[in-house]
């Protein structure tokens, strides 16, 4: 595994990939991986001829007050899990390559940052569009690679691939889930073991509500209703920033279902410090 850490030689190398016509995979990551980012791993490796994986842990996405610093880093970890799965090409940058002095630029994706984690989170996905466009301008990959757990960041990127022509096919894959159905993500590490065995009524919760969804006899509101009574159950749920039914594109919350054809069920709660996403997408037929 060639690993890189200087932006023009990761640009250089997967340039010489596409002038050869082979194609790119791309998975980025923070790090601290798990089988939900070995899972989009494998996939890029069935889909491409060459995969790159990069693992950054970008401060622009992270408010003064939220866990920028103690954010899980296992690199040595990575480095092996990477090396067993035959990954072609890690892309480690510094800090000051991604942002050197006097980096005044960012995109932002207009509406869809500013519902759900976006309300709670001010300035999140301004800082996700913008390493994830110097990402993809860096790799200049074939197809990159995201889980839908983090279901409004795919939403974001793919307007943000859409409205400025980027040359990348965004696939987003299924959530990685444990075996009680709580969604695989690196901040779980923050959970005792109490908080561990409460994290996985988010994922029952949705899963209930999900089956009223799907019979048609209860509108959106009487589902939030539910979702949330549902949560109100586990005590160690010290707080709900939302959880509701929205559209899968707009992330509207809906009043009615109408003829959609999908509809996302989202939830993000907290468990004593640790705030935890998930969502499901119903579909309706």
């Amino acid at each position: 595994m060639e690993i890189i850490r200087i932006p023009r030689i990761m640009q250089d190398t997967c340039r010489r990939h596409i002038l050869k016509g082979r194609s790119v995979g791309f998975v980025p990551t923070m790090g601290a991986l798990h089988e939900g980012h070995l899972s989009l791993m494998k996939r890029a490796q069935r889909e491409n001829d060459s995969v790159v994986v990069s693992i950054f842990v970008n401060p622009a996405q992270f408010a003064p007050a939220e866990d920028f610093a103690a954010y899980p880093r296992d690199i040595d970890n990575d480095l092996v899990k990477l090396r067993d799965l035959g990954i072609d090409s890690l892309f480690v940058p510094d800090n000051s390559l991604m942002y050197p002095s006097g980096f005044s630029t960012s995109v932002e994706v207009g509406g869809l940052s500013d519902r759900l984690c976006g309300l709670y989170r001010p300035g999140h996905f301004r800082g996700v569009a913008t390493v994830v466009a110097k990402l993809l301008n860096i790799v200049g990959p074939t197809r990159a690679y995201f889980g839908q757990k983090d279901f409004q960041q795919t939403v974001v990127i793919r307007r943000m691939v859409k409205d400025l022509n980027m040359d990348a096919e965004i696939v987003v894959c299924p959530t990685k889930r444990e075996e009680d159905g709580l969604a695989m993500s690196s901040r779980n590490r923050y959970l005792n073991p109490q908080e561990r065995t409460a994290a996985a009524s988010l994922y029952r919760a949705m899963t209930l509500v999900s089956e009223d969804l799907r019979s048609g006899t209860k509108s959106p509101a009487a589902l939030k209703e539910m979702l949330h009574a549902a949560l109100a159950k586990e005590p160690l749920i010290t707080g709900i920033d939302y959880a509701g039914i929205f559209h899968p594109e707009t992330l509207d919350e809906l009043q009615e279902t109408g003829r959609l054809r999908e509809v996302l069920i989202a939830v993000a709660a907290r468990l004593g410090k640790t705030r935890l996403i998930d969502n499901i997408v119903v579909n309706l037929g």
